[in-house]
């Protein structure tokens, strides 16, 4: 047997991911199996589904201990980012809003190994409708819209669609950028628009073009600059902290647009330099190994009162971006 009190970071966690947070080295089926038997106990009362727990709690695993003793799967620490997989922004009974860690993807794919977010989710709150509204790379990291159910999907996607959603990410670039037209966002938020032409090949990477080409999709951003860093770059060169609204969506728009305009983000392989992004260091003195890019904010505007999401509306949520470079 053994056991814990329940932290504050954990409370408000449900039992099975306050019990792994604490003991990493079991597994969620093993807690499974506890609750079915009513091997786990909170506050000394049996329990047999996956409870919230709260500070102060204590909680009683009467397991093997074998079970505590198993290698882990090994995990870079520098993937970790101050907490697990995800943390919990906000959740109703219809959706669950996300904060995930770099490195990890949200769905499965072609070359993928190991959990993605939305498996995880999945198995942690014992859901197997729970899905996705919207996604973002595997290497960026921050907030992930996900619904309950069948209905709560389709009103956020119908949302998505009508732009009542508005999504906003934080990026460190290279030098400090100036082009584009002062508009002001819904929030009356002051950017700069910026506009262009998307190619996508079939394969690989976009390609940005100022002249549009057979094929090509238009895309407009939005952005301004939060902060300086003064030198931070080689060669004396600036590096900025900025915010860009997406008016359009399409793959790797940010990434490839504020490429083409010279400001690449940093640790960018694809878009970026190799010789620009080994001049950085991460917080651990190593390679920065992810590009510095984190979906941030997520605005909701006015929502139809037959959508089921309609309490969100003007409500807006945020995260501040767990940068990993020293500057």
């Amino acid at each position: 047997m053994r056991d814990f009190t329940v932290s504050a970071k954990n409370s408000g966690k449900k039992v099975i991911r306050a019990a792994i947070l604490e003991f990493p080295n079991l597994t969620p089926s093993s807690l499974q199996k506890a609750l079915k038997h009513k091997d786990i106990r909170i506050n000394g009362k049996r329990i047999s589904s996956d409870t919230v727990v709260s500070e102060g709690d204590h909680v009683e695993l009467w397991i093997p201990d074998t079970l505590f003793e198993q290698a882990p799967a090994k995990k870079d620490s520098s993937e970790k980012q101050g907490f697990d997989d995800y943390k919990v922004v906000f959740e109703s009974d219809d959706l669950l809003l996300v904060n995930k860690r770099q490195g990890l993807a949200v769905h499965g794919g072609k070359g993928m190994s190991g959990d993605c977010l939305i498996d995880i989710l999945r198995r942690d709150y014992h859901n197997p409708s729970l899905d996705l509204c919207h996604r973002i790379d595997m290497n960026t990291g921050g907030l992930i819209l996900t619904a309950k159910n069948k209905k709560a999907l389709e009103d956020a996607i119908a949302l998505f669609k009508a732009d009542k959603i508005t999504k906003r990410y934080r990026c460190l670039v290279r030098g400090v950028p100036t082009v584009g037209n002062n508009v002001i966002c819904q929030d009356e938020a002051i950017m700069k628009e910026i506009s262009a032409y998307l190619e996508k090949p079939p394969t690989g990477n976009v390609f940005i073009h100022d002249v549009p080409k057979d094929k090509d999709l238009p895309i407009t951003s939005r952005y301004r600059v939060l902060q300086v860093y003064s030198g931070a770059g080689p060669d004396g060169e600036d590096v900025s902290d900025i915010e860009v609204e997406l008016v359009t969506g399409r793959t790797h728009q940010i990434r490839a647009q504020f490429a083409h305009l010279g400001h690449p983000i940093i640790g960018d392989g694809n878009y970026g330099r190799n010789q620009y992004n080994l001049h950085f260091r991460n917080l651990r003195g190593s390679k920065v190994r992810y590009q510095q890019l984190f979906a941030s904010t997520l605005l909701f505007g006015r929502i139809p009162r037959e959508n089921i999401h309609h309490k969100l509306s003007g409500r807006s949520f945020s995260i501040e971006p767990l940068y990993d470079v020293k500057l």
